[in-house]
């Protein structure tokens, strides 16, 4: 019996630690992506001004 919940307790923080991984994961790549999205706007930016200075 208490085998059987200790590999229940194993399972749960695996889940856990899965969950975590995930969320971290997401915010990394929400990040990145608007990291990317801010930077090509910054760059159109940046070209629409040097072109009218020409």
């Amino acid at each position: 019996m208490r085998r059987a919940q200790a590999a229940i307790e194993y399972l749960f923080m695996l889940a856990a630690v899965l969950v975590l991984v995930l969320v971290a994961t997401r915010v990394v790549l929400n990040g990145t992506r608007n990291l990317n999205v801010e930077i090509s706007n910054y760059t159109t930016q940046m070209r629409k001004k040097i072109l009218e200075n020409l």
